[in-house]
């Protein structure tokens, strides 16, 4: 459930009803008292009272007229029978452009009388202004003021009412979709990612989120691997101490059988001797392997200059593959890194020489140099096969290898390497069609001092 939408919601519903009710019921107050006091209320009582006045008027002037015609005292004269319909007795009409005059029509024997005499009052005028003051009340009452007040009033609410709820959505659900990503990383998921495109203050908390969840993830894999390597490193003092304990009085119990031993079969003695002694040598470089992979030697960080080592190791490696083409490209604006040189020069070895062997004759290989986020790289790409799935899935993981010329610990090393110093090793898509591999250092700070940790 969305609380914060909802919260919204009864927030301008306090904020709203209550000074609306109040304003529409003064409102209606003030419209029904205005309409009951208006000029409509009166012209139609006023249109009522002249039409009842001026039929009282003319009833009033067709008895004086008749009257008049039945005493004498009113001339009238013969007009043509068809005046009166058939079974009409008598009538009265106005005449005059005004209706200003009165017609009194009656029938006597065969004979239509005519009788006329003036009203002193334009009737007909009289009655179009009647007619148009009670045609204006009649369009008044048909406009109800009140109703459509009040439907206006609710249209206006009812729309501001869904603006609201739309907005309340906007606003609370990235605010929604953040407390759940923050939840969701809590619990443990570090992937958990919030995507909203917003360039206001909420989206700048998402992506200070998105941002703090990504080097919490970053920094979580370092040190979970670092841990990892802690865990082989105390594997590897033990295997080396175990090998060496082993070695030693091997190696000294043979060379006693060579001496002890007669002169009748001594180049064979001298010919297995020798075979032993080689192969315990072999085994006592891999001890020194797995102590060199155990120890924990000093890092002293310093101000490093990338482009110079980058330099420095290719041509050195140059000479020991002269069959491998080496490509060199230094960043002319790459600040200085902290990192510890011993350590970084190491890193590149083994790296370049790992490019060298994947390479093979007539390979290429790719240095480069380059500032980014904050970060110094260096990145190392060559021209062999690539990596296979298997391969890039346990890439930094310490492995026992019996190749001639490596441990399977290289890899291992130069990452831990990295990470001592600050950064670390990523694997990135090989620009020579073979493998890629980007060193992250961080950038030197002004005034930065040499540091040894221990």
């Amino acid at each position: 459930m969305n609380r914060l939408r909802n919260r919204l919601i009864l927030v301008f519903l306090a904020a709203t009803l209550l000074p609306l009710a109040a304003t529409v019921w003064i409102t209606t107050t003030i419209l029904d008292r205005s309409l009951d006091f208006s000029a409509i209320g009166g012209l139609e009582t006023l249109s009522d009272s002249f039409q009842t006045l001026g039929q009282q008027y003319f009833q009033q002037q067709c008895e004086i007229l008749k009257r008049q015609a039945e005493s004498g005292a009113a001339k009238g004269q013969k007009v043509a029978p068809d005046r009166l319909r058939e079974g009409e007795n008598e009538r009265w009409t106005l005449t005059g452009e005004q209706g200003d005059r009165l017609q009194y029509l009656v029938r006597r024997g065969g004979d239509v009388w005519s009788y006329s005499a003036p009203m002193g009052v334009p009737m007909r005028g009289l009655e179009a202004q009647i007619r148009t003051a009670r045609q204006r009340v009649e369009d008044a009452r048909g406009h109800d003021l009140r109703r459509a007040y009040t439907i206006f009033i609710a249209v206006l609410w009812l729309t501001a009412m869904g603006l609201l709820i739309y907005l309340a959505h906007r606003v609370s659900r990235p605010i929604h979709q953040l407390t759940a990503g923050l939840g969701s990383l809590a619990g443990g998921n570090l992937g958990a990612r919030v995507n909203v495109e917003r360039d206001d203050e909420i989206g700048r908390a998402i992506a200070a989120f998105n941002e703090l969840a990504e080097k919490l993830q970053e920094t979580t894999e370092r040190l979970v691997y670092l841990r990892q390597l802690e865990s082989w490193q105390l594997l590897a003092r033990k295997t080396a101490h175990e090998l060496k304990n082993s070695l030693t009085p091997i190696r000294l119990t043979v060379e006693e059988m060579l001496v002890r031993y007669d002169d009748h079969d001594r180049a064979f003695m001298e010919q297995a001797t020798q075979i032993v002694v080689e192969e315990i040598e072999a085994l006592e470089r891999r001890v020194r392997s797995f102590s060199q992979f155990a120890a924990e030697p000093p890092v002293r960080l310093a101000t490093t200059d990338v482009n110079a080592l980058l330099s420095e190791r290719i041509a050195f490696l140059k000479t020991a593959h002269p069959e491998v083409t080496y490509e060199c490209s230094l960043a002319e604006s790459a600040p200085p890194a902290i990192a510890d040189q011993d350590l970084v020069k190491g890193i590149l070895t083994n790296l370049l020489e790992n490019a060298a062997e994947a390479a093979g004759e007539g390979g290429r290989i790719l240095g480069r140099t380059a500032s980014e986020n904050g970060n110094v790289t260096i990145e190392v790409h060559d021209s062999g096969p690539g990596l296979s799935e298997t391969a890039r899935a346990s890439l930094f993981q310490p492995t026992i290898s019996f190749k001639k010329r490596g441990m399977g610990l290289g890899l291992s090393i130069a990452r831990k390497s990295a990470l001592l110093s600050g950064g670390d090793i990523v694997l990135v898509k090989g620009e020579l069609g073979g493998a890629g591999f980007r060193v992250l250092l961080p950038v030197a700070t002004n005034g930065l001092q040499t540091r040894t940790d221990r």
